[in-house]
Formats: structure tokens, C-alpha cells, sequence
């Protein structure tokens, strides 16, 4: 039997569901992964409050797995029986101009989205076509090994591939006390920048500096711009509508801003006038790439990164869910399937 979480109906009246069923069998192109943990993020709420119209339901939650690989379908050679390897965000085609290029974040033709599209990781077993995973090391636990794409590969792509991140510049990061967030702080430490971390509670102050950042700033979000001791180059926003007019105002001329999150369904008013005068420039971000997700494991390898983690069981999944609701984590959650 595999335990896993099911999602029956959008929205947080109704609860997560556990179900034991058999364990699922590989299609062609297709692995088998054993779930060692399944990290909870903020979009798995997203998901859950249904934001995304196109929702399969019912669903098994979760984009952050890791695992090894316990089953292969036929003509899948990518991967070895044995095998560790972490989820992506969804497959890719191989076929794209954006495959072409490397960047398989942004495929034209992927259709397996874990959470979304697909069945997730809050299981005991994940199948998923072997596209949609990149290798782990063994050096890692279970739950950073799950949670790693999704901060650390998030915040390395949009902070160096999609951010141009350069020595000695100033960093602003939101939502600073979060997965994203926290790993972006190492990240632009590591690679020489000063940064400048925002969270809304004054008790988080002490965790983000203990990260590396040089300053950080409590606010609950829109009025920030006006406390920074300097101006910014680059922010990295992770939390969205209630912090981006205030991102935008810290930013020097010609700064740039990465927008990696939006936690509230609420549309943003941009004002063009002000993003012109001053030449900045808003990017979104993505998920890193497999190549990424090598180059940040070697920064872990000669440096290991603090991946702060706290586990639960499967089973507690709708208590988890109210925790990160009530922003009341440091770092990330991960879900533990019973041994």
C-alpha cells in the first residue's frame, strides 16, 4: 500500500484527505520514486485555494519531492533503479526552442505540473515522467534534499541567471524569513552582494541575520521604500502585490526586480510612468534549470548552504498548511511519509 494526501475540493474548508492505495506503476518514459519527504510551500496554498482554473481534481498536492528511484517504465534511461533524485517543477518536452536553449523552466510543451496537472509529492510514491527530475547528492537529508529546488534553485536562477547579480551590488530581499527568501540572503552573501532583508515581524530579525544579511527592515509590507539606509540594484520579491510598490521605490535608477511570488489573488496597479523615468526593469521568476541546480550544488559542496527545515508527518499535511498560513515558519516545511 502507498500512503498519500488527496485534495478532493479547492479551498480550506475542506480538509486534506489520507488514503492508502497501491503503489503506482510507471508508464513508458515514465520513473517510480520512493518519497523520502515533500516540502510545503506557499503555492501549494495557491493550489489549495483554487487559483488555478485549470486544477485537476481530486490531486495529490506537493512540487517539492525527493526521493530514489524504485521503478522504471519502458524506454526511461535517464535515471538507474537506485538513483536520488528531486522533483522539478513540472517535466519538459526536450523539443522546444526553450528546451533548445537549456532553459527547461520556461518549455512550451511540458504538461506535467506537480500539484496542477499531475499527482504530487505528499505520497509514499511518485511517478512522473523522467524529465521532471534532476540528480541529488546523497549528503543531504531527505527534507533539504525535497526543499531544495524550490528555495535554493529558485533564488539562484532569479538571482544570478535572470537577475545578473554582480559583486558589491545591494540586495533586497522580502519575505526574507521564508524558504525562497532565506536562501536568497545565502546566495547574494555567498556571491559578495549586501543585503538588505524585509520580514513583518521583529522576531524574525535574528534568523535573517544569522543568514548573512547586513541590514534587515521590519515592515508589514507597502511603506519599506522609505527605511532603506541605501538605495537597491536588484530586489528579489518573493511575497508580491503587498510589497512591490515598495520594491520598486528602493530601487536605484536602472535597478532591477525579479518577482518570484505572489501570495494574495489581489492584481497590482503598476504605474509605467515610474518604472520609465527610471529605467528599472521587472523580470519574472522561475525555476532553476538542471544545469542551475548543478552550478548551486557545487556552491553547497565547496560551502554548505543552512537549509532550515522543520518535518512533519504526511499525515499532518492540514496542519501544516495552517502553520504557513499563519507565517509562522522560518525557512521551510517538509512532510515525512510513516516508516
Amino acid at each position: 500500500m502507498s500512503e498519500r494526501i488527496r485534495m478532493i475540493e479547492s479551498g480550506f474548508e475542506r480538509a486534506l484527505e489520507v488514503e492508502d492505495g497501491e503503489t503506482p506503476t510507471p508508464e513508458a518514459g515514465q520513473v517510480l520514486v520512493e518519497v523520502e519527504a515533500c516540502g510545503v510551500c506557499h503555492r501549494d496554498l495557491i493550489d489549495r485555494a483554487g487559483r488555478f482554473p485549470f486544477q485537476r481534481l481530486p490531486i495529490t498536492p506537493g512540487h517539492e519531492a525527493a526521493g530514489r528511484v524504485v521503478g522504471l517504465g519502458q524506454g526511461a534511461t535517464a535515471w538507474k533503479l537506485g538513483d536520488r533524485v528531486g522533483t522539478m517543477h513540472r517535466d519538459s518536452c526536450g523539443a522546444c526552442p526553450a528546451c533548445a536553449r537549456g532553459q527547461t523552466s520556461l518549455c512550451l510543451g511540458a504538461a506535467w505540473v506537480f500539484g496542477i496537472l499531475a499527482e504530487g509529492g505528499y505520497a509514499r510514491h511518485l511517478v512522473a515522467p523522467e524529465r521532471a527530475f534532476y540528480a541529488l547528492p546523497d549528503g543531504l537529508s531527505g527534507p533539504e534534499a525535497a526543499v531544495l529546488h524550490c528555495t535554493f534553485g529558485t533564488a539562484y536562477r532569479d538571482l544570478v541567471s535572470l537577475g545578473h547579480l554582480a559583486r558589491g551590488e545591494r540586495v533586497l530581499v522580502t519575505g526574507a524569513n521564508g524558504g525562497v527568501g532565506a536562501a536568497a540572503i545565502q546566495i547574494a552573501s555567498r556571491l559578495g552582494a549586501e543585503v538588505i532583508a524585509v520580514v513583518r515581524d521583529e522576531r524574525r530579525s535574528a534568523f535573517v541575520k544569522s543568514l548573512g544579511a547586513s541590514e534587515v527592515i521590519v515592515d508589514p509590507g507597502d511603506k519599506f521604500h522609505g527605511k532603506t539606509a541605501v538605495s537597491i540594484d536588484l530586489a528579489l520579491d518573493t511575497v508580491g502585490v503587498s510589497t512591490f510598490n515598495s520594491v520598486l521605490r528602493s530601487l536605484r535608477v536602472g535597478g532591477r526586480v525579479v518577482v518570484v511570488g505572489n501570495i494574495v489573488p489581489e492584481k497590482f496597479a503598476l504605474n509605467l510612468g515610474y518604472v520609465i523615468t527610471n529605467g528599472l526593469t521587472i523580470t519574472g521568476g522561475s525555476g532553476a534549470n538542471p544545469a542551475e541546480m548543478a552550478a548551486l550544488l557545487e556552491l553547497h559542496r565547496a560551502q554548505p548552504f543552512r537549509i532550515q527545515v522543520t518535518t512533519m508527518p504526511l499525515r499532518e499535511a492540514n496542519e501544516a498548511h495552517r502553520l504557513l498560513r499563519a507565517g509562522s515558519i522560518e525557512g521551510r516545511l517538509a512532510l515525512v511519509p510513516t516508516a
